[in-house]
């Protein structure tokens, strides 16, 4: 495929390289997706790509890319030494995405619009530990996810990275009072916390389900603990201390899928 490819500006770079910043995410409006999976999920999503960045060295071995010649948004070329200014991977597949940032739903009219369940986030700081959850979310069914307030940005380019554009099919609460939320959500859904030592074992659920995962360093306070109608506890036969955050999550949201 013939690409028709647009110079890049310094001022664009610069602007593009300060998005690694929440701040500037936030003042700009718009945000980096890198990857192929990535890219591919967001352009068959209803978000807006503002431009796609290639870098021709890495793609040229990589067959069709995930867009046609006749597409609505500029294509820019960078060259190894543009991309590392603005890029996250290591080794980059050589594709990236500038995303216009989505007005977020309410919480209202989330919790009004879908029929699945919900993943809410009490203070998870680690973006890639965000973006596996939304991945793991998106893989399950859920169709939610509600982020508390200090939490990590989902924004924020390792999120987007590790979620390999699963936040893309997701309705995204962000920046919640889950105090005040929480008795909300509890109209709506059964509100099943997660307890590192003690509680249920994970179980089939008979409605929709809110299941609310704490910080991987401290997990839930005991005042949001109490807020819930049921805990979980995954139990285990080894020595280590515990599960990833992750891990514990993809458990109970498997067990959430159940009838």
């Amino acid at each position: 495929m013939k690409l028709s490819y647009q110079e890049i500006s310094q001022a664009q770079l610069k602007k593009w390289a300060r998005l690694n910043d929440a701040k500037a995410r936030r003042e700009e409006g718009i945000f980096l997706a890198e990857g192929i999976k990535v890219v591919e999920e967001m352009l068959e999503s209803d978000w807006e790509v503002n431009a796609v960045l290639i870098m021709p060295d890495k793609i040229k071995n990589r067959g069709n890319l995930p867009f046609g010649s006749g597409n609505k948004f500029p294509v820019y070329q960078l060259s190894r030494s543009q991309w590392q200014k603005i890029g996250q991977d290591r080794e980059p597949e050589g594709i990236m995405a500038v995303a216009r940032i989505k007005k977020p739903s309410s919480l209202s009219e989330a919790i009004s619009r879908t029929d699945g369940n919900f993943l809410i986030l009490h203070e998870i700081n680690n973006p890639r530990n965000l973006g596996a959850l939304m991945r793991s979310a998106h893989w399950f069914g859920f169709t939610g996810i509600i982020i508390s307030t200090n939490s990590a940005d989902y924004t924020n380019p390792k999120a987007v990275r590790a979620s390999m554009g699963s936040l893309f099919h997701l309705t995204i609460v962000p920046e919640v009072d889950l105090s005040t939320a929480l008795p909300e959500i509890k109209k709506s859904f059964l509100l099943i916390g997660s307890h590192i030592r003690k509680g249920l074992l994970p179980h089939a659920a008979q409605k929709r389900t809110a299941l609310l995962l704490g910080n991987e360093s401290h997990g839930l306070p005991e005042a949001i603990l109490k807020e819930t109608d049921e805990q979980w506890s995954i139990p285990g036969s080894g020595k280590a201390d515990s599960l990833s955050l992750p891990q514990a999550a993809a458990i109970m949201m498997y067990e959430c899928t159940k009838k």
